[in-house]
């Protein structure tokens, strides 16, 4: 079975990516972030015709989540137990989806950014981390995934330069501390020995020729749970997807799995 993950930054704006992408990589499970659209909107013909069953969750033009998947998809749940709100009034995010597809529980997660150390939204993503560690610490016996665009740098190799981060969200050590907690509980990371770095990254900004230049992140991650990540024979970034007029500013990332 193929998994893949991937921020697409608007499903309406690039669902020919995606389907060219679903048939290039021959993928059987997609779990997508950023689809910003409520579910009513997504363009889904494609996909449906292609033999994809499809459960979204999105209730404006930011955020929004979405798993995509050939291979079944049954026990769809929209948010995890204690998931945080935000803002005033108190808004429960577009931000995860779950679902059971081949045997293997996906979760689509879009973490929230922290936008800036002294925000509001950066103590709501720290909440919101360590809630989803609450929830998946009772998952790690099964076969489960955590994919998604983490908005975490977990290593000091997955910043172009680290030094111009300083003090900035990503590379906080709360935040590290946050996505170790996820290791510490005995989730992998399943892909980055496939694909070590440093100057592997799946994300560049849009600006100053960040992707040309390879001046990237690496914040899209699979975690797999130890019957999950004992079934990965391989994983790649597909870098050349966020190349070209209309790219998403997040490259794929892609698991192989076997499972008994």
């Amino acid at each position: 079975m193929r998994i893949a993950t991937w921020n697409v930054n608007s499903l309406r704006s690039r669902i020919d990516r995606v389907e060219a992408f679903l048939d290039r990589h021959d993928v059987d499970v997609l779990a997508l972030q950023e689809t910003k659209a409520r579910e009513e909107q997504l363009p889904l013909m494609g996909l449906t015709s292609r033999g994809y069953e499809v459960a979204a969750a999105g209730v404006n033009q930011w955020n929004g989540v979405a798993i995509i998947s050939r291979v079944g998809l049954e026990d769809v749940e929209v948010g995890f137990p204690g998931m945080p709100t935000f803002g005033e009034p108190p808004v429960a995010e577009s931000r995860a989806i779950g679902a059971t597809c081949g045997g293997v529980r996906v979760w689509s997660l879009y973490v929230p950014n922290g936008r800036k150390v002294d925000d509001p939204h950066y103590v709501y993503k720290l909440e919101w981390l360590a809630r989803l560690r609450e929830s998946a610490q009772g998952w790690v016996d099964t076969p489960t995934a955590l994919v998604g665009d983490w908005n975490v740098a977990p290593r000091d190799e997955d910043v172009f330069d680290i030094l111009a981060f300083a003090g900035s969200t990503h590379v906080t050590a709360p935040e590290r501390a946050a996505f170790q907690g996820f290791i510490d509980d005995g989730y992998d990371d399943v892909v980055r020995p496939h694909t070590p770095g440093p100057e592997v990254y799946t994300y560049w900004d849009y600006f100053r020729q960040r992707y040309e230049r390879n001046r990237g992140l690496r914040i899209d991650f699979v975690l797999g749970s130890p019957s999950f990540a004992a079934g990965v024979t391989g994983a790649f970034i597909d870098r050349d997807e966020r190349a070209g007029k209309g790219a998403s500013d997040h490259a794929p990332v892609v698991v192989d799995l076997d499972l008994p």
